[in-house]
């Protein structure tokens, strides 16, 4: 499957590219069966899902039943060495299941495999283990063994056995060397051919130590300690850990009184772990996951994502997401049909077949030989409306989760009671490309290009670049001083040479093209800005956030004070939550009085207050009045110090509503809509109507009006619009610069025909428009649009559409003969659908419609 931002399935980009530029569309294969039932169209490209959604699989009662303790179920995705499966064999996931409770019959090795049958030997019993993610049973490292239900006979191991599938046999790799202390409720991950392990418990102690081996050579081999540095997470043990992005990733886990929600990243080029930061997320926004321990968390594309653990004495079954590239937390919400309709079977017993009887040797998808289990993940599509209805899963601990393909397994784990379950559950992943509208405009910022405004700050007159559209869409107090330095008469001109030979030379970026003629650029002068803290608030402007310096350093901790000090002066609600998130969370006892101090300066009454508070509690009043930084506070501070603690005022109550005012999308959407329309610089010619627009905006979202915009702007600043040698309907074209403007992808199927090529001949960053296009033309091509999509087909030349549109017509003739747009068709629209139903339906057939109408 081809990831987000890839061709797009069978049709590839050089295929729609030339389709944009002919006066055929790309040409689709369309599903032609239609009875009287159907309603819509299914087509049959991109490799995009469209929504999130859980599907309950069959149970396995003889695979695990309710018996199995804890799991790791891992997949196979790269190819492997060693005669060890590789991804020619299939999609395959194994676990290693635990000892039945009770008893002492002996552990089994579990394959989920596509089509695989053999029966490993084990060489003792073996539970709570970690195996790797990518190679999964053929290297892994162990935990303990003994009866973990009477809590007895409990011994740690550190040896490592590979699995080797040709023979189904595991055999121990004799390592030389210093080996990892015995561990078990240890994290592991594989990551360029080796394998990483971190932290776990020893029986005594947690750890947060790392170590390493090579997977190639199992002769010269050997375990290396990894010498980690940065913020390395605190010891822990029952914590998943996923490598995304070539970062490896640990989320929460059981740390003692240490336990926390904090995620953590390591970066695997320089042996550096980093906590990610929660102080950029908005109050009201999706939180972090509850801090928890006996979850999972596995990667999809550019998203880890969050399941089940033991959150503070509950069992949550929310399903969490993290953004790794936005560093942004969502509860995912799974589509509505994820919890109706029967569950899922195998294809090979369809409706006419005998599905097993339980009890039998192959039952629901699950090939038993002896102690090995099979289950075909490609086969788990159709459905058997016979079995019990699908359900979100419950919530639970110590299951086991893989990615296959574009699809999450969750099996087995302890749910509510302390019963071991044995159901298996399908997560489908929505996969679409990525919106990249934060970082083009971010990219336009970077880049300096095509800067309409400048802004000349503070006493030293400092002069940073930017441009009229974005920050007039963002900043209501920056649009009142754009549009007076507009009207203000301009400096005559020896003044002005003399002013552009004193100060300092602008902030910007590259030069203009050769043969480019610059454009003379407004002047806004902000005495009240420093360059430094101005340009922060411009970054936010263009991307909704801000980049964090380093957390607790004084220096950093006073720049974004002085960002939200023009946060509040320039009435940006949403700056000014994050700055004081930012700031909130990086006060500490060694920068309290400085930043206390600062507040005070800069009139920061609540952040005055939060420094005040963290002063006067017990545990850092003593430590923070011996300081030497106390005894250099003015007095009319030190005074306010001790009355705090002495009499703590009462607390004022914290449950009011914030404003976190409005964000980039939300801006650029009513700019659109009417609020920029007196700073619009470029018009839009649509078949001779005009359209005003925004150049910087428009240059920052396609790289075809950013090459136009620096070569060979038109002179007369109008630019004629077409998709090739189609021009789009006035419609479809407003659908466009929704897009544009603010990511917007909702739109009448009709304009997905129009817009189909739009993604390539434009030059957007990825194909996100032309996947909810897809979507557009699979899902709503009903009856009631139908006639306005054969226009639109008939225009764009997309002749399969028009022929299955057709096609829909004349099965569906009765309803839409009825429909008040029938009459205004064109007279050639008309005789193809009179031609269709002389092609399609004889003579009784006309008779019965012509009774019918």
């Amino acid at each position: 499957m081809a990831g987000p931002g890839g061709s797009g399935g069978p049709i590839g980009a050089g295929a729609l590219a030339g389709g944009a530029r002919s006066k055929v569309a790309p040409s689709v294969d369309f599903d032609h069966s239609c009875s009287d039932s159907v309603e819509y169209l299914t087509l049959n490209f991109g490799p995009f899902e469209t929504v999130h959604r859980w599907r309950r699989l069959p149970p396995c009662d003889e695979f695990v039943g309710a018996r199995d303790g804890e799991h790791a179920l891992r997949l196979e995705l790269c190819p492997s060495t060693d005669n060890s499966i590789h991804v020619s064999l299939g999609a395959c996931a194994y676990l290693l299941q635990s000892s039945p409770a009770g008893g002492s019959s002996h552990p089994c090795v579990v394959s989920l495999t596509l089509d695989y049958n053999v029966c490993p030997k084990v060489t003792d019993e073996l539970e709570n283990h970690s195996q790797d993610l990518e190679f999964l049973v053929k290297n892994c490292f162990r935990g303990y063994t003994g009866d973990i239900y009477s809590n007895s006979n409990l011994k740690n191991k550190n040896d490592l056995f590979e699995y080797k599938f040709a023979t189904g046999q595991w055999t121990e790799w004799k390592i030389e060397g210093r080996l990892p202390v015995a561990r078990s409720a240890h994290g592991a991950t594989v990551y360029s051919d080796k394998l990483w392990i971190f932290a776990g418990y020893d029986g005594n102690a947690r750890l947060n130590d790392m170590w390493t081996i090579g997977l190639q050579d199992r002769e010269l081999t050997c375990w290396e300690e990894v010498a980690q540095s940065g913020e390395i997470p605190p010891s822990c043990c029952n914590f998943p850990a996923a490598v995304c992005r070539d970062r490896m990733f640990v989320f929460s886990g059981q740390s003692g009184a240490k336990i926390t929600n904090n995620l953590f990243q390591f970066e695997f080029k320089d042996q550096t772990w980093t906590r990610i930061p929660t102080e950029h997320l908005l109050r009201g926004s999706p939180p972090p996951p509850q801090r928890r321990y006996g979850h999972t968390m596995v990667a999809f594309d550019r998203h880890l994502y969050v399941f089940g653990g033991a959150a503070d004495n509950t069992l949550p079954n929310e399903l969490h997401c993290y953004d790794v590239d936005f560093q942004t937390w969502e509860v995912i919400q799974p589509s509505s049909d994820s919890e109706v309709g029967g569950a899922e079977m195998p294809e090979r017993a369809s409706a006419s077949e005998e599905v097993p009887a339980p009890g039998s040797e192959e039952r629901a998808g699950c090939k038993k030989s002896r102690d090995v289990f099979g289950l075909d993940f490609g086969s788990t599509t159709s459905r058997q409306p016979s079995l019990p209805a699908s359900e979100l899963p419950s919530g639970r601990l110590f299951h086991a989760a893989a990615v296959i393909s574009d699809a999450m397994y969750i099996f087995g784990g302890t749910v509510d009671n302390n019963i071991r379950s044995g159901e298996m559950y399908r997560f489908q992943f929505s996969c679409y490309p990525k919106c990249t509208l934060h970082e083009d405009y971010g990219r336009l910022w970077e880049s300096r290009q095509f800067c309409d405004v400048e802004f000349v700050l503070g006493e030293k007159e400092e002069r940073v670049q930017g441009h009229v559209a974005i920050v007039t869409a963002r900043s209501r107090w920056l649009r009142r001083k754009i549009a007076q330095a507009r009207v203000r008469p301009p400096l005559p001109l020896p003044a002005q040479k003399l002013e552009e030979e004193a100060a300092p030379a602008p902030r910007e970026g590259p030069p203009a093209a050769v043969g480019a003629a610059r454009p003379a650029l407004l002047r806004v002068a902000i005495r009240e800005a420093e360059a430094r803290p101005f340009e922060v608030l411009m970054q936010f402007l263009y991307t909704d956030k801000i980049q964090y310096p380093r957390k607790g350093h004084v220096e950093d901790v006073l720049l974004i004070m002085d960002v939200y000090k023009l946060a509040l002066g320039f009435q940006l609600c949403r700056l000014e939550q994050l700055c004081r998130q930012y700031i909130e969370a990086s006060v500490d006892l060694q920068n309290v009085l400085v930043v206390c101090e600062s507040a005070a300066r800069l009139q920061l009454g609540q952040l005055k207050e939060h420094c005040l508070n963290f002063v006067v509690k017990e545990s850092h009043f003593n430590q923070v009045i011996m300081m030497k930084e106390f005894e250099r506070l003015s007095s009319p501070l030190i005074v306010e110090i001790v009355r705090r603690k002495q009499q703590p005022p009462p607390r004022a109550p914290s449950d009011q509503p914030v404003d976190i005012g409005t964000s980039l999308i939300q801006d650029m959407k009513a700019y659109l809509e009417g609020a920029g329309a007196e700073f619009c610089d470029i018009t839009l010619l649509l078949d001779g109507h005009p359209r005003p627009a925004h150049k910087a905006i428009l240059a920052a979202r396609s790289s075809y009006f950013e090459a136009m915009f620096r070569s060979f702007m038109p002179e007369d600043g109008q630019v004629n619009i077409s998709i090739g040698e189609m021009v789009p309907s006035r419609q479809a074209f407003e659908s466009m610069l929704r897009y544009i403007y603010y990511g917007e992808v909702n739109m009448p199927p009709e304009d997905s025909l129009y817009l189909f090529s739009a993604p390539y001949y434009y030059g957007f960053y990825n194909n996100r428009l032309q996947a909810y296009c897809k979507q557009n033309l699979e899902m709503n091509v009903t009856v009631q649009n139908v006639l306005q999509i054969l226009e639109a087909a008939d225009k764009t030349q997309a002749l399969d559409m028009k022929r299955h549109c057709l096609h829909i017509i004349v099965h569906q003739f009765t309803k839409v003969s009825k429909l008040p747009t029938l009459r205004s068709l064109s007279q050639q629209l008309l005789l193809d659908i009179i031609d269709s139903l002389a092609s399609h339906i004889s003579d009784k057939q006309c008779a019965e419609l012509g009774a019918d109408i």
